[in-house]
């Protein structure tokens, strides 16, 4: 973070100074939710929290070297005390922090060493994007960005502060369950080049519709200055053109509009796509007039679009296309259970664990036949949370019927909840569609024994489902050994 007295802080945050706290004490270090974390020159956020009182161990992120508690009651410690409010008056004030040092650091009156803020949004895609738009703009300088999916009114402004004086990218992954959550996120650090990658049915039981979902990821373009020319500053909206409701978004915006995606107007597009034996695919990029060939080393057809976004960011930044596309060929996965290809005992284990819905199942499936080819492939597929109760059994058995479709050796449908994928998978079978077997479990720990008894060397495995069905746990039981 920025140096910034006690004073100063609790001037910005509209908090009082308490305990032996000094107001010329400098805060200059990280400012964190974990007392584990603390450091000399930290900023602790205490946060009563489900579990724990992060009050209790004021004293010990002291210790460590932390200057003061950030605290919504007293504590035995320097502290700045939110006037009543508990864990939402202090997240708030954490909020007005991160805008201060948004604002600092990204004054175009600080010139080139002025930090450039991009949001990204999406139903999915978003931490795959973001960590790709991170890799490549850190060719150009110093670039902070949220590890995992540190996208809410916690993880936002608590990666914003991780930015200093140095910090010329600012990254920052933008997710919302509800109308007004991303614009929230966007005053916090109003970004100068917004990306919205697609209209999903993920938070499709929060929100109620595709249509209600693309309101509030329109938000992120809304929030973004007015545009000026290509390179030369100004807002820049960088619209997937193969998403209707992602390209209409360019009405609701006062910048400059960039779309990316495989159709022939784009702006940013990709031809000649080839999905390799790895998985990775490679495509012949497109951008202003030039073209440049690159090859992905991450895994599905769907990252070409995540690619694309992340060409169409560093463009506008001012990569030439050869720098981009060895960028991008560099790239690798920087967030667990995103499609992380493992091999063991002859067998390839695909983790994309950490969320599912339709259209990432898809995603899924697809590429679970480009890897598998002549080989004999096993899906454990797992809950889609958040469809909304209407479409959740029905979008389940489509998910059955795709995995069928790919023609999967061994399906491992995993809870309750995720039934629905068993009944379409066993309806193609019934039809003359599938020959494979369908496995039901109820949960990780049963999942990894029925697949360790039928994998084999030269197999490809892969464990999709949400995050509530926790199932990275069936690729560390099948490592480890201990699935039984």
């Amino acid at each position: 973070m920025i140096a910034l007295t006690l004073d100063r802080i609790a001037e910005i945050t509209q908090t009082a100074i308490g305990g032996s706290a000094r107001p010329d004490s400098v805060v200059d270090g990280p400012v964190v939710i974990d007392s584990r974390g603390a450091a000399p020159g930290a900023l602790f956020v205490a946060l009563k929290g489900e579990r724990v009182d992060g009050h209790d161990f004021a004293a010990a992120a002291v210790e460590a070297g932390a200057v003061a508690v950030l605290a919504s009651r007293p504590v035995d410690a320097p502290h700045l005390l939110v006037d009543g409010g508990g864990d939402e008056a202090v997240v708030a004030a954490l909020a007005r922090l991160a805008a201060y040092v948004a604002r600092e650091l990204s004054d175009p009156a600080r010139g080139a060493d002025a930090a450039q803020i991009v949001g990204i949004t999406g139903s999915s895609g978003k931490t795959t994007t973001k960590d790709l738009v991170a890799q490549v703009l850190g060719g150009l300088g110093p670039t902070v960005a949220p590890a995992g999916s540190f996208n809410n009114e916690i993880g936002h402004p608590l990666t914003v502060l991780r930015a200093d004086t140095g910090t010329r990218h600012l990254v920052l992954e933008v997710a919302a369950r509800g109308i007004g959550h991303i614009a929230h996120l966007c005053r916090v650090a109003p970004p100068r080049i917004g990306v919205v990658l697609n209209v999903g049915s993920a938070h499709m039981g929060e929100f109620g519709g595709r249509d209600a979902i693309a309101r509030a990821k329109g938000e992120l373009v809304e929030a973004l200055p007015p545009g000026g020319e290509r390179r030369g500053g100004g807002g820049v909206a960088v619209l997937n053109a193969d998403d209707p409701r992602v390209n209409a978004m360019a009405a609701r915006t006062r910048a400059r509009v960039v779309t990316y995606g495989l159709a022939e107007d784009a702006d940013v597009r990709a031809s000649d796509v080839v999905l390799e034996d790895t998985g990775a695919p490679s495509f012949t990029l497109h951008l202003d007039g030039s073209t440049a060939r690159v090859r992905l080393a991450l895994v599905g057809a769907h990252q070409v679009h995540n690619a694309l976004a992340a060409a169409a960011v560093a463009d506008e930044l001012g990569m030439d296309i050869e720098a981009i596309a060895a960028a991008l060929g560099a790239a690798v996965p920087a967030s667990r259970w995103r499609m992380e290809v493992t091999e063991h005992d002859g067998v390839t284990l695909v983790n994309d664990a950490y969320n599912a819905n339709p259209e990432s199942m898809r995603a899924a499936l697809t590429t679970l036949g480009a890897l598998a080819r002549e080989r004999r492939s096993i899906a454990v597929l797992g809950l889609m949370g958040e469809l909304g109760e209407q479409a959740h059994q029905a979008e389940h058995e489509r998910v059955g019927e795709m995995a069928a479709e790919t023609g999967v050796s061994h399906l491992v449908v995993v809870g309750e909840g995720a039934e629905g994928i068993a009944v379409g998978a066993e309806r193609a079978a019934r039809d003359g569609r599938w020959r494979g077997e369908c496995i039901r479990v109820p949960d990780a720990e049963r999942a990894a024994p029925a697949v360790r008894e039928r994998m084999r060397a030269g197999d490809v495995v892969i464990v999709k489902g949400s995050r509530v069905a926790a199932l990275e746990r069936v690729i560390d039981l099948i490592t480890k050994g201990d699935a039984q």
